[in-house]
Formats: structure tokens, sequence, C-alpha cells
């Protein structure tokens, strides 16, 4: 009988000896020998054997390294194979021959199978299965049947679906595993399989990097399938699936002939917070092949929160230290990173646990000798891999004889002695809030309390939001989340300082971490409900920025930019459109496209893609607006177009109630200046009803409405020039009052005048400086502004309550002849109407509008605001000025239609009717000069800007109002006899010249009058 004896030995690494780089393969020999050979003699030979490859001659190869993976013992008709340790029969043996697979003795024949045996792999499948019936048999008899089969394992097979888990020691084929499914759907009714595998898919190996460092993870499949995704578990046991993002960064399909499928993912910048497990998976039908492995970053604290305690180091105190010491507190997340903490290069000791934080504490010495540069304090954590991260604090030093701040409580909180140009950091907020407040110390005042406390939900949602920007679980599911929650803490936000801007802050952030993130992850239009109603929710709030304009600028900017990106990126299937309260939007996919959102009527004539158009109420007097003499309408909107490859003419009606008779410009919302621009738009149409708007481009539009135009150099002289001359006229006539005072008051009727006339010059003569010092409001400081506008805003008023007071009184003095006006009364009913009035007009405008958080002065005049109709800090000057005109004008018709129709008075009042008359004479005079001049101001809000009228108005009223002091001048002494008399008698008096020149001159005065 003969035997043979079949080897099969695998030569782990081959040398191509014509190749400068060798190449590594592995491959499989089968030795045939009719006797018995030793495993190691077989091993040895192998080693000094040359392989020549057929047909290239030239090309040679080394065995390197050999092992026998499977031997056969042939005795006539008889075989006995078996695989060696760490070997199991390949799927080409098995599944030819069913009693030939796992770790079990082959009897057949397989000598003609290229590859007996395979090395082991473990193959690790997860699954589940919809039934309600029970499923071990089923699933055993299914699994066993597949090669290399070792386990299986069903954690409960009444649940649905049904989990289990089974173990291979051999890689197969998705084709075959696909089969088992198929019969398993098949032979349990209406049960639906779906499959895991671990163990086929080659994956990048573990590995630790650098932090901010960016590592590439591959994994690599030798089978083509439908797609492929990353998984990615944090060592918080939260799972995210990574996307595009400003981390996650998805390499193109990198397949090669080796392997049909294969992916890759590059994290830039990574943090602490991408250590964890990665999972890649490949799908084809209902089986998913995956792999994973661990990734690990040297951390370093991503935030480093330093505090000194005390706040301050008082070098002022008695006797004068030399130093004072300081605790520094670094404070930083829990870490398994072991750090190696230095302050100012001195070690420090070991943290300590405080909840979820780890505190750093250092002792240090501030010296009392004044140093011009700021003592601070400098602590740097450094990780295993050398890398280093830093932060310091600047300690406020009060040195002897400098300027401080005392100590203050407010509430519950401490604001400690602190040198003047110093900032206080407090951190600690309120229940339900996390961030801080700050205050500055001004010479030895302290300023407001500017609050930065973020309600800790809105706070989590920055987080998320900021997670799903980098790609960490960017899926919808999770972005209607993020809005949702954001919509709901948006509805009523919560401070317990009332001051809500930094709440509305983060709101704002999250919309433009969502913005930037819909740039490269695709959202659909089912996030737009809760979006738009989060958006608008937002527009409710009073933006208080600590009374910041440039915030509340800079954050209007950012909501509009955030809000037009995301309406842009935001897929549209069905959805038409959508209204809130602050934002209506509306799609059209034709190529004429007619809609109209909140009155505003938009067409557009395009070839391809959406239009998609939002209107945007509440927020055009929170954005910047670098246009002079211009006010803000009540809507803008922004219009955007997909797929826009070629030029478009938009053409927008903006509604009437935007006109306010004034000129219309129409313009768009630069993002590059942060500031609105008219390039590319025009005015097509403006009438009475309504603005049209023309743009050969499409982004965020509006109208701006122009009271006055640009400044006009000649109206500016104007103005310069006869408040100079008013100012002087004033002073000569208040000089006057006081030098002929004693004569011209000789009755109540001439005392009554010159009191009035004395209130209306002192008080025009403080109003025109208080103008002149507001000529050029951007020289002067926010609260020089503020005074000034106070100043204006009161003087004014209680000039006009002075001439009411006049017309009122001269009025019943002709009316009522024989009923005189008495001293007291007119003297207490006229000191309620100019001096008590206008403060409290002056003062309830200012405190209503501090209560509703509207503007009461603007900062780029120093003068009131008007915003429209009936709104603004201007009405409470413009309803009591036109409440004064009206009265004057009514006096002056009264007194006229009482001279015409009164009857010659007796002989015995002639004096007192020739001294009515004289007042008359003025009055007529004064009423044109205080009534009409003002009507010409009026005119203005009435007649169109650019008409003849307007600026014929417009020149009239500020020639007879900036040379109002002049007027008074020449009709309070020049125009009125008793006083040119006792001018006359003064000067003659200091002249020194003869009584009879006196007398000649006075009686020459008395035949002109």
């Amino acid at each position: 009988m003969r035997s043979r004896l079949f080897m099969c030995l695998i030569a782990a690494y081959l040398y191509y000896q014509v190749i400068a780089v060798g190449n590594l393969f592995s491959s499989e020999i089968m030795l045939d020998s009719n006797a018995t050979l030793e495993n190691k003699k077989v091993l040895s030979i192998m080693k000094t054997i040359t392989v020549v490859i057929v047909n290239e001659t030239d090309r040679k190869i080394d065995v390197t390294d050999t092992e026998i993976t499977a031997e056969c013992w042939v005795v006539g008709e008889k075989t006995n194979c078996s695989c060696s340790d760490g070997y199991t029969w390949s799927n080409d043996v098995c599944y030819n021959h069913s009693s030939c697979c796992s770790d079990t003795e082959c009897k057949k024949n397989v000598s003609n199978f290229t590859q007996l045996c395979i090395k082991k792999i473990k193959v690790r499948i997860n699954g589940s299965v919809t039934s309600n019936k029970g499923i071990d048999y089923q699933l055993q008899g299914a699994f066993g049947k597949l090669n290399g089969f070792q386990s299986l394992n069903v954690t409960d097979s009444s649940a649905d679906p049904a989990l289990f888990e089974a173990e291979f020691n051999v890689k197969f084929t998705t084709s075959k595993l696909q089969e088992v499914v198929t019969k398993l759907e098949k032979d349990i009714t209406g049960a639906t399989v779906l499959l895991d595998t671990l163990g086929l898919v080659t994956i990048s190996p573990n590995t630790k990097v650098c932090y901010q460092s960016a590592p590439v993870l591959k994994c690599l499949f030798d089978e083509a399938t439908d797609s492929a995704a990353w998984t990615f578990y944090s060592l918080k046991k939260e799972s995210f699936e990574l996307k595009e993002g400003s981390v996650v960064k998805l390499h193109p399909p990198c397949s090669n002939p080796e392997n049909s499928s294969c992916v890759a993912i590059e994290l830039h910048g990574v943090t602490g917070i991408w250590s964890g497990t990665y999972v890649c998976g490949f799908t084809k039908g209902s089986i998913r092949h995956t792999a994973k492995t661990e990734l690990e970053v040297a951390l370093l604290p991503d935030d480093i929160s330093l505090t000194i305690d005390p706040l301050t180091a008082d070098c002022s105190i008695k006797p004068s230290p030399k130093k004072v010491s300081i605790v520094v507190t670094a404070t930083i997340l829990k870490s398994t990173e072991n750090y190696n903490v230095t302050f100012n290069s001195a070690h420090s000791s070991e943290g300590t646990p405080d909840g979820k934080n780890l505190l750093y504490k250092f002792k240090v010495d501030v010296f009392c000798v004044k140093n011009p540069k700021p003592q601070s304090v400098n602590v740097t954590f450094k990780n295993e891999m050398g890398q280093n991260k830093s932060a310091s604090v600047e300690i406020p030093v009060i040195y002897d004889g400098e300027s401080f701040c005392k100590r203050e409580s407010i509430k519950e909180d401490i604001w400690p002695k602190t040198p003047s140009g110093d900032t206080v950091i407090n951190r600690t907020c309120a229940e339900g809030t996390t961030g801080y407040k700050s205050r500055t110390c001004d010479g030895t005042s302290w300023q407001k309390v500017l609050f930065f406390c973020v309600n800790k939900e809105l706070n989590d949602i920055v987080n998320a939001a900021d997670n799903f920007q980098k790609g960490l679980g960017a899926t919808q599911e999770v972005a209607k989340n993020i809005f949702e929650r954001l919509q709901k803490s948006s509805e009523t936000y919560s401070s317990p300082y009332q001051n809500n801007a930094a709440d509305v802050n983060a709101s704002i952030n999250i919309l433009s971490l969502m913005a930037n993130a819909s740039k490269t992850i695709e959202l659909t239009e089912g996030v737009l409900d809760t979006f738009v109603g989060a958006a608008s929710n937002m527009l409710n709030q009073t933006w208080d920025s600590n009374g910041d304009d440039t915030s509340i600028q800079n954050m209007s900017a950012n909501y509009l930019q955030s809000v037009e990106g995301l309406v842009k990126n935001i897929k549209i299937n069905t959805s038409t459109g959508l209204q809130t309260q602050n934002l209506e939007l509306k799609f059209c996919s034709s190529r004429e496209c007619n809609v109209t959102v909140f009155g505003i009527g938009v067409n557009l004539n395009k070839t391809n893609g959406t239009m998609k158009t939002v209107a945007v109420k509440n927020l055009m007097q929170k954005l910047k607006n670098g246009f002079p003499n211009t006010e803000r309408t009540d809507l803008l909107i922004s219009a955007t177009l997909d797929n826009n490859g070629s030029s478009v003419e938009i053409e927008m009606a903006f509604p009437i109630e935007q006109q306010d008779s004034a000129t219309p410009l129409c313009v768009f919302w630069n993002t590059n200046t942060s500031d609105w621009s008219k390039e590319g738009c025009v005015v097509k149409i403006g009438h009475g009803n309504g603005t049209v708007c023309e743009c050969n481009h499409l982004t965020s539009f509006s109208v701006l409405m122009s009271k006055s135009g640009v400044s006009d150099p000649a109206l500016d002289m104007i103005t310069n020039v006869g408040l100079g001359v008013s100012i002087f006229s004033l002073l000569i006539l208040l000089i006057v009052e006081y030098l002929v005072w004693s004569a011209v008051v000789k009755s109540n009727l001439s005392l009554f005048r010159h009191t009035a006339l004395v209130n209306i010059s002192v008080f025009i003569l403080l109003a025109d400086c208080s103008f002149l010092a507001s000529t050029s409001p951007k020289d002067l400081s926010g609260t020089w502004c503020l005074v000034l506008t106070i100043c204006k805003h009161l003087f004014y008023l209680a000039a006009f309550s002075w001439m009411m007071c006049l017309s009122i009184m001269l009025m019943h003095q002709l009316i009522f002849v024989f009923s005189p006006l008495r001293k007291k009364v007119f003297m207490f009913l006229s000191s309620i109407l100019g001096y008590v009035c206008p403060l409290l007009i002056v003062g309830c405008s200012y405190i209503y509008c501090e209560y509703t958080k509207t503007r009461y002065y603007n900062v780029k005049t120093c003068w009131l605001v008007y915003d429209r109709v009936l709104e603004g800090s201007m009405h409470a000057f413009i309803l009591p000025v036109g409440t004064v005109i009206l009265t004057n004008l009514f006096a002056m018709i009264v007194v006229i239609l009482t001279l015409v129709k009164s009857s010659v008075p007796d002989q015995s009042k002639a004096d007192d009717k020739e001294t009515a008359k004289s007042i008359i004479k003025v009055v007529v005079f004064l009423t044109p000069v205080f009534g009409v001049t003002w009507i010409f101001g009026f005119a203005l809000f009435i007649v169109k800007h650019g008409t003849t009228m307007y600026t014929v108005a417009e020149y009239s009223f500020t020639i007879l109002n900036s040379f109002q002091g002049l007027f008074l001048l020449i009709t309070g002494c020049i125009a009125e006899q008793k006083v040119r008399e006792e001018m006359i008698k003064i000067i003659m008096a200091k002249s020194g010249r003869s009584e009879s020149t006196k007398n000649l001159t006075t009686t020459s005065f008395t035949k002109d009058k």
C-alpha cells in the first residue's frame, strides 16, 4: 500500500530581489511526497528554495519565513486532513464538503483546493429579528451552517425585536450571509433580520495623538457595498453619527483594486471630546460590516478659568505693606491626563476635585512698589506629549495715593475696593445661569454692572449646536431637537436682573452655529417650524445690551446673516411658506415669481432654482445705519435663489406705511461692512402708494427714509451765524432789562410782560448755547450728548411755556378790561406753566424711555428720536410746542377781534388804553415770530422732501429761528417806547448832555411813535 503526504505551507514573507524597495506577500505552497517527512525538515528546506516566477525568469523570490497550515495523510482511497493550530478550513473546502468545517478533521480528498486552511480571524455578528415567536432553534440552525461557527446567544427570544450575537473564526462573504438572512425571513413569518458584523473590515489601529492634531482614520473592505458611515462613542458613553463639519472632514472614496470599499475621515484640531471609540460601517442590503478603533487624544484643558482671592491687592492700607499675598485658583474640567502644572514657572500641587472640576491653587506675592507694567500670574498645563497650554490673569493693585472705588455690596454681589481703570470680574451667577458679571472702576465711581450670565439650558443648547457644527451627531433629528429646545427657551428669557442680553446673544450664536453647519450638512424643511418660531421669539425680546448700541448692532447683524443663511441652505420639498409674528417666509419654484410677505410684493423672473423670501419685523431699529439724516422703516426682506448662476433683477414694492412723506432710499445689507449700501439698487417708483425698489442682486433689502437729505453747508452756516447773533442779542436784551427794570415796570401789566420776556430770553439763550455746543455730536461723549439733549429739550419747552403765559395774559387783559389779573395769581400760574410743566414733560419722557428700553436721544444728532408718527421721544417736544403755537395763534385772533369790536373807552381810561395799544403792537409783532416760524418746522413733516416748497420751508425755518434772539431784542427793546426812553436817559446821564437836549430828543421820539 502506498502512502502520500501533502503539506501546505504558508510563506509569511517573500522578497523580490529585483526590486529596490521590497514588497511583502503571503502565499501557499503544496508539497507532494511519497514518504513521511518531518515538519522541521520541511521548513528548513523551504528556506533554501528560490522561487522563480513563470514567464519572468529575471524575477526571483526568496522565502523568508514558513509555517505549516495543513497536513493530509492519504492511504489508498482514505484521506485524513487536519488544519494546524490557529488555522481552520477555508470556505471553499467547507461549503463543498459540509463535514470539513470549523476545526474538525476532514476525511475527504481536498487536495484539489488551492487553499485548504486559512488563519482564524474572530468575527462577531450582532443582529435583531422582529418576531413574536421563539426563534432560538431557527437562528441556531441557520448560522450553524456557516463555516467557522462557534456560538450563538439570544438575549431574549420573546422580545420584539429579539437581539442575538454569534461568533465565528473565519471570514465569509456578504452574499453567503445574505443567503442566511433571506432564509430566516422566509422561515419566520413577518420577520425582518438586521445584521452587524465585526471583524471583516480592516480599520486603522488604536493610537494616541497630540492635542489639536489632525488624525486620519481609514476603513477597508474587500467587497463592494452600498454606503458607508462613521459613528463615534465618546468617553461619556454618548454616541454620535459623524458628518462633514468644522472638525470632521469626510475624505472622498478611497477604494482600490484590492479593497472595493474604503471610507476615511480626518479630524481637524482634535481636543479631549474626540477621545473615544470610532466605528466605521459598510452597508449592503440589511447587513452592515463594521470595525472599531480607539483614539486617545493627549489632553489639554479646553478652558482654563482663573480667579484671584482677594479680587484686588490693596497696597494703600496703613502702614503701607511691602507685598500682599494673593491666592490664584485655576479651574479646569476633570481629566484623565496627568498634567504638569506651573504658576509663574513654579510647580503647583496636585489638583483638588470639586464636583466636575479640578482646582489648582497657588499663593502669589504682589509687591507694592509701583510698576508701570501690570502684575499678572501665568499658569501652564503640560501633558505627557510635551504640549502645553497657558492662561494668565492680571491682578488689580491699589497703590498708595492712587484713586480707587470703595467696596460696594449690591444684593448678594460684593464689589471690592478696586483701582481706577480696572474691571472686576465676578463669576457668581444666579441659580440656573452660568457666566460672569463685570464692573469697571472709573476714577472713584463705579460704573454700572454688566451682566453676562446665560441660562444654563441655553448654554447646553450652544454646546449641542457646536457639536453639530463640528460633525458630531449632525442628523436631522438632532437639528430639530436643537431648534425645538431653542424655541422653548426663547419664549421667555428669564433673568433675575431683568437683563436678557446674554440670553439673546447665546440664542443668536446658536443660529449662527447652525447656519455654518448647514453649509456642509443638509437640513430639510422638517426643521423650518421650530427654527422660524425660535427666530421670531427672539425679536419679541428687548435686546438690552447693557446700554451698548454697538453690541446690539453686532448682535442684529449676526442674527440677520444667520437667518438668511439657514433659509438659503434648508432644502425645500413641498413647503410653500410659513408665517409667524415677526417672520414670514414664501418659496417659489416657478419661472415667474410674484409673492407677498408682510405686505411687501416681490417679483423675480428666473430660469431655474427656488426663490426663498423672508420678511422680518422688529429688526431694522437694531441694525446699524450709516446713512446720515435717514430713518429706518419697519421691515426688511431677504431674497435668495438656489442654483443662481446668472444675473437677476428683483423688484420689491414696499407699502405706504413706510413712506412718511420722505424721500425713499433703496438699500441692501452689506455683510462685509455690516451696514446698509445702495449699490445695485434704485428707486424705480416713489409715490403715495409706496416705494418700488429694483436691484440687480439678491440679499437682504430695506428702505431708508431721508427726511432732510445730506447736510447743506449753506444751512449749517446760517444756523451757526444765526445762533451767534442770537446769543449776543439776548445778552444785550437781558442787560437792558436789568438797567431799565425799575423804570419800565410801573404796572402789573408791564410787570407781567417783562417777566415773561425775561424768562423767554433766558431759556432761549440757554437753549441756543446748548444747541451750539452740540453742533458736532461725533466729538461728544455719550454722557455729554445726553446732557445737552435734555438741556435743549427743557429750555425750549420752558421758553414756549412762557410764550403761552404771555399770550394768555394779554388775551385775558384785553377781554376782561375791568377785571385785571392779580399779580399773585399770574406769578403762581406762570411758575407752574413755565417751570414745573417743562420739568415734568422732560422727566416723564426720559423715565418712559428708560422703562420701555427705547432710545431717548440719538447719539448721531444729540437730539430727540423720531421713529414715526406717535413713536419716538420727539413727540414729547412736538406735541407741547404744537399746543403753544395753536394757543398763540388763537390768542392773536382773539386780540384782533377784540380790538375791532371794542368801543372807544372813557376819557379817564385814556392812559390805560394807550398802554394796551402799545402792548398789542408788540403781541402782533411777537406772535408771528414765535408762532409762524415754528409752523415752518411742522411744515417740514408735511411737505414732500426735495420739492421747492420743502426748500422754502427749510430755509425759512432755519433763518427765522436761528436769529430768534435778534428778533426778541428788536421787539423787546428797540420797538418799545418806555424802554427806549429810559435807555436814552441812562445814556444821556452818562454823557453829561443838557436837559434840553434830552427833552428835545424825548419829544422827537414821542412824535415818531
